[in-house]
């Protein structure tokens, strides 16, 4: 993994016309035309044109090789930082003060290769690599304005190519928050669908077979259990809707009378206790997934009498148990549903868990725990 993520990472710096590479290789052109433009024109009428044409030359390539090194987050070659102080500094005496102005690539160079390793060696050098001419013996060989001023230019460059590389790091870092904000979203959209709509389709089902078997035997209760089954039916479309619109429409209150409504109905003994003061938003919104997750497996997975419904609160701690019997064979570890698996990212979240025991006498507890304060 770490490896795919170092591939794809330094594809990133190569690649396309918003890389590093390519923005901080703009900054690092108009630095290297300027000062090309300032040398040749200096040079010209000299005799010595073509001989520093092809010097210039191969410095700017010197200089370009180790930037680039430099912004590709690879090894920059330091031994190109060495080839250009030479070529800096040796022509000096054949091209006179017309090669002044490259001093400021140098000092450029120098202040990149500091940001990269945090050195101040480098920073102090770059400062300097200009006045350091005005020691020179024969001060007609040296251009003073240039000298002075190559701090500066390296300073322009400098800013240039790393303010270019930071705005395309800043560009990347809000493509990536963006990712992650639609992937969340993403995440919050499927598992409110599942643990909401897939609760209500459950009951649905099994209204619709309730209805089926009265139809046979008693058409009153029929009936009601048609009335029911339409407002069933609407609620699943009014939840459809606040999940795709990420409105919060859960009351633990209602849904602790609606799941003894819904198990009384369906032929379970439902009792219900609850015995703690009013919760906090997040706490009751997660208990309310909590309890139509437990409701669904007992409809589902089991064969069930009797439920027992409980809420309390101790020591700051509150705890939801749902413990119900006619408990079938226990299923294979593997075989958790993704509303449990849903659940549980809910409640951790929180910092809460949840607990599920199955007894070999049928019954099956369970429980979750969340902390009041968050």
């Amino acid at each position: 993994m770490e490896e795919t993520r170092s591939v794809r990472r330094s594809r990133s710096w190569t690649a396309g016309p918003s890389s590093p590479l390519w923005t901080g290789g703009i900054g690092l052109t108009a630095g290297l035309l300027g000062v090309s433009v300032a040398v040749q024109s200096s040079l010209a009428g000299s005799g010595r044109e073509l001989a520093g044409s092809v010097t210039l030359l191969v410095l700017l390539a010197v200089h370009a090789r180790f930037v680039l090194g430099l912004l590709t987050g690879g090894s920059p070659g330091w031994w190109a930082a060495g080839l250009q102080s030479w070529l800096t500094y040796l022509p000096l005496p054949l091209f006179g003060a017309a090669w002044t102005p490259v001093c400021g690539l140098l000092a450029g160079a120098l202040l990149l290769a500091a940001d990269r390793i945090r050195s101040f060696v480098l920073v102090a050098l770059a400062l300097v690599t200009g006045p350091l001419l005005l020691a020179a013996p024969d001060q007609a060989s040296v251009d003073l304005g240039w000298a002075v001023s190559a701090p500066v230019v390296g300073l322009a460059e400098f800013a240039v190519v790393s303010l270019a590389v930071r705005a395309h790091r800043l560009s990347e870092a809000r493509t990536e928050m963006i990712g992650k904000a639609v992937s969340f979203e993403r995440r919050r959209f499927t598992r409110d669908l599942h643990d909401l709509v897939g609760h209500r389709l459950t009951v649905l089902v099994l209204k619709v077979q309730l209805i089926q078997r009265l139809l046979r035997d008693d058409l009153d209760k029929c009936e009601n259990e048609v009335h029911e089954t339409l407002a069933l039916a609407r609620g699943l479309a009014a939840d459809v809707r606040a999940v795709a619109h990420g409105v919060r429409r859960s009351s633990l209150e209602r849904e602790l009378s609606s799941a003894r409504a819904l198990l009384e109905s369906v032929g379970v003994r439902c009792q219900v206790k609850v015995s703690c003061r009013e919760l906090p938003w997040e706490v009751a919104e997660a208990l309310t997934h909590a309890l139509r997750e437990g409701v669904t497996n007992v409809l589902r997975h089991a064969t069930a009498r009797e439920c027992v419904v409980h809420l309390l609160e101790r020591d700051g701690l509150v705890r939801l148990s749902i413990r119900n019997d006619g408990v079938g064979p226990p299923r294979k570890p593997g075989d958790a549903g993704q509303g449990l698996l849903n659940l549980a990212e809910r409640v951790s979240v929180l910092g809460g868990w949840l607990e599920a025991t199955a007894l070999r006498s049928g019954e099956f507890t369970f429980t979750v725990f969340l902390p009041r304060a968050l």
